[in-house]
């Protein structure tokens, strides 16, 4: 219940075209009972009392009354339908911002076809409780007690034998909801696998070609698609189950109206057309009862979306995070690259949530200008190191400090806009090629974005695209390579601009010649910039200005390229296994030493 009044909480930001609705509902509502009463007076009047003068006035309050109610209606259905979709955007801004301001480490226990699930799927299921729950339950709710209250009018006994059916009615629908909450749950779980599976399918769909696993893949969605179908079966059972005998004991209500209302009339204690009027209006009092019964389906289904909808709303959002708009317009130091890129880790421990230990004691210095490489096997902790700098995962101990400051006191968009990242796996929106590069600079111009291209070796290939700048890239920037891509996203830092950069394996799946333009390009993006450069191919990290060895999550050496080759030790094995796989050492070195020129 307190999940549901969350949902219909939303309806009091528009009371308004609540109370609109509500009019028009109680108009359309009262309307009813005008033509079992004009119905009424044409028997007991018209007919028995042999007064056909009276025939055409009634005959058109009747058409009237049904003109009135349509019409009342489609304002009301007009009006509750713009209604709906307002506090339905609203519940979908509201989901999505706060995804936005969840930590990464909820991303990481969780699919992206469920978090797509929860905001597509289940919102929707929410919008038909609001739909369906507000304007037909409340039209059904009211249509039933203006019935009642007519119903007492003319005859308790009637009315009493029409209620007979209710607490058998009441008992049936608690018993439903009591116990439907589980399966819509297990249902919208099946659900969410199913997309979790579709989209991973989908997305991987090269891989699946390239390995021809569609049979092994076919079977793995058939078996979530047969989990699915069992839970909706489930469901359905138990509707099927309940709906008709919810059906039936609304008709015995009739039954028993006709079988005291017939008593009554042979005793003569009631005309004839009062029967008649009672057996139209017992439709028009068991029709919403059987509408609340569909609703409690819908409103069983909803309640579990809701919750899995609620729980993203709920969730703890990023430690110190303030809408970047927001902070924007307050520090004007936020575009203005201020920061000098004085980084220093002091004492860094890190673990995630499963208490996995990460990192042990970091301690590091990086001088602004400075190059860091992190160099070590895989699974030493290099890239989780970098992640603690923007704040992408907390530090369990420790401190880091920018340019003096600990970055737990920098609003976290302050904080990211001084570093940029370039990762191996270079994402590329599904959006036009300056659709992409804006995301570095938002209000860049086209001239801007030029030179930014021709600095990253990228001006010649976009050239030839299509439509050059506004030239559709596809998801993930499908219809570039993989060095196109990089060069892209080298071009998109460099419209940044920020004082710290990151290179995590920014060379690592390209062939030697991309890797050399790509190179030529990140002498422009390093020139002035503090940078951390995590790469294997320890060529693009020999003129570092501190080389730090890692592994299993601490630095086991520290120094430059040739006092580590002089302490013969990891460092020195990783170079001694580079040169037998290739000679690639000193493949870079005059790049990096015009650079520092």
């Amino acid at each position: 219940m307190r999940i549901l009044l969350r949902v219909f909480g939303y309806t009091a930001r528009y009371p308004w075209m609540a109370f609109a609705t509500m009019v028009c509902a109680v108009g359309s509502t009262l309307t009813v009972v005008v033509f079992p009463a004009v119905t009424q007076q044409i028997i007991d009047k018209v007919i028995k009392d042999h007064h056909p003068e009276r025939l055409i006035p009634l005959i058109v309050t009747g058409l009237a009354a049904y003109f009135a109610q349509d019409l009342l209606n489609a304002l009301r259905i007009l009006l509750n339908n713009h209604f709906e979709q307002r506090v339905i955007f609203d519940l979908r801004s509201d989901l999505y911002a706060r995804i936005q301001m969840l930590p990464l480490q909820w991303f990481d226990n969780r699919s992206t076809g469920d978090i797509m699930t929860r905001l597509v799927d289940d919102v929707t299921s929410v919008e038909r409780v609001l739909i369906d729950g507000i304007e037909q339950g409340t039209v059904a709710l009211l249509q039933i007690v203006i019935i009642l209250a007519v119903m007492t009018h003319y005859s308790r006994a009637l009315t009493l034998a029409a209620l007979a059916p209710l607490p058998f009615l009441v008992v049936g629908a608690l018993s439903y909801s009591f116990t439907a909450g589980k399966r819509y749950r297990t249902a919208r779980k099946a659900t969410s696998a199913l997309n979790s599976l579709l989209h991973d399918n989908l997305d991987g769909i090269r891989q699946i070609k390239t390995y021809t696993s569609e049979t092994r893949e076919h079977a793995r969605f058939n078996a979530a698609s047969n989990t699915l179908r069992e839970a909706s079966l489930i469901v359905m059972r138990y509707w099927a189950i309940y709906s008709p005998t919810m059906s039936f004991l609304s008709n015995v209500g009739n039954v028993m109206i006709l079988a005291v209302g017939a008593t009554l009339v042979l005793s003569h204690s009631m005309e004839s057309g009062v029967l008649v009027f009672f057996l139209i209006l017992a439709r028009y009092l068991y029709e919403p009862i059987g509408r609340l019964h569909s609703l409690n389906q819908l409103v069983q289904a909803g309640r579990a979306a809701s919750e899995r909808v609620f729980s993203i709303l709920d969730a703890t959002v990023e430690p110190g995070y303030k809408e970047p708009s927001a902070e924007f317009s307050k520090d004007s130091n936020l575009s203005s690259n201020s920061q000098k890129g004085d980084v220093r880790y002091t004492n860094v421990s890190f673990q995630y949530q499963d208490n996995t230990p990460i990192l042990h004691d970091i301690s590091l210095h990086a001088r602004p200008g400075e190059m860091i490489a992190l160099v070590g096997p895989t699974g030493a902790g290099k890239t989780s190191l970098i992640h603690l700098l923007s704040r992408f995962y907390e530090l369990s101990s420790g401190e880091i400090l920018l340019d003096g400051e600990s970055i737990r006191k920098i609003p976290l968009a302050r904080l990211r806009h001084s570093v940029a990242m370039v990762t191996q796996e270079s994402f590329l929106f599904n959006g036009t090629t300056a659709d992409n590069l804006r995301i570095g600079k938002p209000d860049a111009t086209e001239e801007e974005m030029w030179v930014a291209l021709a600095a990253a070796n990228a001006d010649s290939f976009v050239n030839r695209l299509p439509k050059k700048l506004h030239t559709q890239l596809g998801e993930r920037g499908v219809k570039l390579s993989v060095g196109e891509k990089q060069r892209l996203s080298i071009a998109r830092a460099l419209l940044k601009n920020p004082p710290i950069l990151v290179l995590d394996e920014a060379t690592a799946s390209v062939d030697n010649t991309t890797e050399r333009l790509i190179q030529e390009a990140l002498q422009h993006l390093l020139a002035n910039r503090t940078s951390f450069v995590i790469a294997h191919r320890l060529s693009t990290v020999r003129h570092a200005d501190q080389i730090l060895v890692m592994e299993r999550g601490r630095i086991v050496e520290r120094g430059t390229h040739d006092s580590l080759l002089a302490e013969n030790g990891l460092y020195a094995s990783l170079c001694r296994e580079a040169d037998a796989q290739g000679g690639i050492l000193g493949l870079l070195a005059p790049q990096k030493e015009s650079l520092r020129d």
